[in-house]
């Protein structure tokens, strides 16, 4: 018998590969799934000017970043949380962050999927690179449960109208329906009751990595991982002489997988 229901998820037309130059934008949530990915050692920038919430401040993010730095990606995970945003009134400009400011100098909008949409595909068509695009699980208490639901399901019908008029270098990763039609337990969240537990979301690595990661891809990380164990051993008598032969075997197996991967940073 299942106990659970499996979200099928549909095979890849592209694979990421060793060491690739990734970017992750979006909100807490790819910060979580990104930070598997540096441990990893994958070249991945993940939100560099802070957690975005909204397409608007997705797009503000890669427009900036790509704007200042020579950092291509091969490939772009977008995670978008919410379609609210707050329009500063002095200037008229859409905020990325109110930086703690008083609430009535903003204005608080909702996105419609039009402009959802239009702001994804402006990123993308600037990232000119392969993008996959999630919503995050994690609810907004604040709006209030259904008002949470109807902003999720503005960007679930953003996301997917991209993806299909994009094919070619957009693709939509269910992380949202993972959590909310196979993880469906408590078991599988915070204290809070809102934002998935680590293990959950450990588990949505390892079901985007069975989806995306390549053949090369699984071989390096199977020889990467017992090497990243070494690296963070913490010995009990640093000055001993068997933990000085340890770190100089550990570091012969650094240079020997750079060999194999020139890409690799360590």
């Amino acid at each position: 018998m299942e106990f659970r229901t499996i979200v099928d998820i549909p095979v890849s037309k592209w694979k990421i590969q060793p060491c690739e130059r990734m970017l992750f934008v979006g909100s807490c949530f790819a910060d979580n799934i990104g930070k598997s990915f540096v441990e990893e050692k994958f070249r991945a920038v993940v939100n560099p000017y802070g957690v975005m919430y909204n397409p608007v401040s997705v797009l503000h993010t890669v427009e900036k970043y790509l704007a200042t730095t020579n950092f291509r990606p091969t490939t772009t995970v977008i995670t978008l949380g919410t379609n609210h945003v707050y329009r500063e009134k002095a200037t008229g400009e859409i905020v990325d962050n109110c930086q703690k400011r008083p609430q009535n100098l903003f204005q608080e909008e909702i996105l419609s999927v039009e402009e959802c949409y239009e702001m994804l595909k402006r990123a993308v068509e600037l990232i000119k690179g392969r993008v996959v695009v999630t919503v995050s699980p994690i609810r907004y208490r604040k709006y209030g449960y259904h008002e949470s639901q109807l902003s999720k399901a503005t960007l679930l019908l953003a996301a997917d109208r991209l993806a299909k008029e994009m094919p070619e270098v957009v693709e939509y990763f269910p992380a949202y329906e993972i959590i909310n039609d196979e993880l469906r337990d408590y078991r599988f969240y915070q204290p809070d009751m809102l934002h998935p537990s680590a293990q959950a979301v450990e588990y949505i690595y390892e079901r985007f990595a069975e989806t995306y990661f390549s053949d090369d891809t699984n071989r390096f990380l199977s020889e990467w991982r017992p090497i990243k164990e070494a690296l963070g051993h913490r010995p009990l008598n640093p000055d001993s002489e068997e933990y000085r032969k340890f770190k100089e075997q550990t570091n012969l197996k650094v240079e020997a997988l750079k060999v194999k991967y020139p890409d690799l940073e360590v």
